[in-house]
């Protein structure tokens, strides 16, 4: 198999299938990404196309002093902020909470037990409501850290901070973000 830097050393020479092959693999975690800072599955779907066609723009630009992965979190992740920066307030008219709906659903199948299902789902959706209400400024970086598992070291890079920094962003978030449960 070849790995992503290869892959993305093909797709600047113009190579449109390892492109291709780019999208498939790192397109369900930017979706995770846009969808955990947006709190909107529309909104998370333009977030990836914008982030995918702003990646092959600056695919020659990569310099690979970090993972193609953490590039492309850091894509994801501003795409995701320029979409916050532009939104005017919404309430939505489908799924009230979409989010929720598609991490319950994921964390819900690794209990066992209908009830223990249930329990588990409900605090899931507490919690990621939680994540959603915090500040994009203490979300971003919980997101990144803490639901998808990035090191603090590629989340500083994403966030083009340095580790010190995001340890003080991170600490104000989970406090916040304990503050936002305790109050439910």
């Amino acid at each position: 198999m070849i790995d992503d830097a290869e892959l993305l050393a093909r797709a600047a020479g113009g190579d449109h299938t390892a492109f291709g092959a780019l999208v498939r693999e790192h397109t369900p975690r930017m979706y995770r990404v846009a969808l955990r800072i947006t709190g909107s599955a529309a909104e998370a779907e333009d977030v990836v196309q914008e982030a995918w066609l702003a990646a092959w723009r600056s695919l020659a630009g990569f310099r690979q002093e970090s993972a193609v992965s953490t590039w492309l979190y850091r894509v994801v992740t501003n795409s995701a902020l320029a979409v916050l920066r532009r939104r005017r307030p919404t309430v939505s008219l489908d799924d009230p909470d979409p989010q929720s709906t598609v991490d319950s659903a994921l964390f819900a199948a690794a209990v066992p037990g209908p009830e223990g299902r249930v329990v588990r789902a409900e605090e899931v959706d507490a919690v990621l409501r939680a994540v959603g209400r915090l500040e994009v400024s203490q979300r971003v970086p919980l997101v990144l850290r803490e639901l998808e598992g990035l090191s603090y070291e590629e989340v500083a890079d994403v966030l083009d901070v340095n580790v010190g920094a995001l340890r003080s962003r991170l600490h104000r978030a989970r406090v916040a973000l304990l503050a936002e449960l305790r109050e439910r």
